[in-house]
């Protein structure tokens, strides 16, 4: 992207949040949209990942558009501050036309919008629409995941309800037909890997009505033994694996079927001996997809309350296997 001088008339650049839980799909969503542009020079690519190590930067990289990571935190939390001062970095720079932010999955919108509106960022950025991919196996599951997961829905002008392939059309329904009466304002979309029209995706946010009743999430009944957890985003873990040796495939595949429900997400290249694969794990389901990058095991992993040395030990032992 070409750096371009100052002028005193500023046209705002629209700023599109793309919101979702942990491996809803939002980086699908991302790669979906940057394919329709025809002309990226004057779109920046912000992605907020919650760890140490970056894996939706490089799947992006080849998109034609500038891509930013902020990694180690969360934009809604203990990177507010960086992420303020990467818009205002990004503005004097660049002066996009847009800006895409795909943020964290344990972000909350509500957090990420209040920077957007500061006064400061205000005057020459807009935000124009939010987002969410919201993974239909989880709004089966809604009453674990508590009052972030609902925040990310109730913020969005446009919910894709994604991966209805892995249910039936009258599952889907009774999905629909609850997240419409939960959430009137927003439109929802039933979406497969995110694929949508380019119409439908930037048909005009429309306002939230004033004053909307907040969600009610499942609270647990102190007086029963029933225990059922609800995640709350202080309680998230980040850690990394990483590896340039090859790792036992049996092995491997026997450590992510074993693998706590607390260990949410893994995303990641991992190198197997006759290949690389990308994992996309989400919520004890795994897709493996070709990888072209480089030839290590590079893995983020996303839990809640665990001990990072016990999945990490588990996971090297499949070394000791070869």
């Amino acid at each position: 992207m070409a750096i371009k001088p100052e002028t005193q008339e500023i046209t705002k650049a629209r700023v599109v949040l793309l919101s979702g839980f942990l491996g809803a799909g939002k980086t699908t969503l991302l790669k979906r949209i940057l394919s329709w542009e025809t002309d990226l020079a004057d779109t920046v690519v912000l992605v907020n990942e919650f760890g140490d190590v970056g894996i939706d930067g490089a799947l992006l990289k080849d998109s034609g558009s500038d891509v930013i990571e902020l990694t180690s935190g969360c934009i809604c939390c203990t990177l507010s501050a960086d992420l303020k001062q990467s818009l205002t970095k990004i503005w004097q720079r660049f002066n996009p036309r847009q800006i895409f932010i795909e943020s964290s999955g344990v972000a909350d919108p509500r957090s990420t919008a209040a920077v957007i509106s500061e006064p400061d960022l205000a005057r020459f950025m807009t935000l124009a629409k939010i987002i969410t991919v919201l993974d239909a196996d989880f709004w089966e599951a809604r009453e674990v995941f508590g009052p972030l997961f609902y925040n990310q829905l109730e913020m969005a002008h446009l919910i894709l309800l994604n991966k209805i392939d892995l249910f039936d059309g009258d599952q889907i329904t009774q999905f629909l037909n609850d997240i419409h009466n939960t959430l009137p304002d927003s439109q929802v979309v039933p979406t497969i890997h995110c694929g949508i029209d380019p119409q439908t995706l930037w048909a005009e946010a429309q306002p939230k009505t004033p004053g909307f009743k907040p969600i009610q999430f499942y609270q647990p009944d102190p007086t029963t033994q029933e225990v059922r957890p609800s995640v709350d985003a202080s309680n998230y873990v980040t850690f990394a694996f990483e590896s340039t040796q090859t790792i036992d495939e049996n092995c491997f595949y026997q450590f992510i079927d074993e693998l706590p429900w607390e260990v949410f997400r893994i995303k990641g290249p991992v190198q197997f001996a006759d290949r690389v694969l990308l994992l996309n794990f989400v919520g004890g389901k795994s897709e493996w997809l070709p990888w072209e990058g480089k030839s290590q095991t590079q893995l983020a992993f996303i839990g809640w309350d665990i001990d990072p040395e016990e999945i990490l030990n588990k996971a090297a032992f499949c070394f000791s296997n070869l």
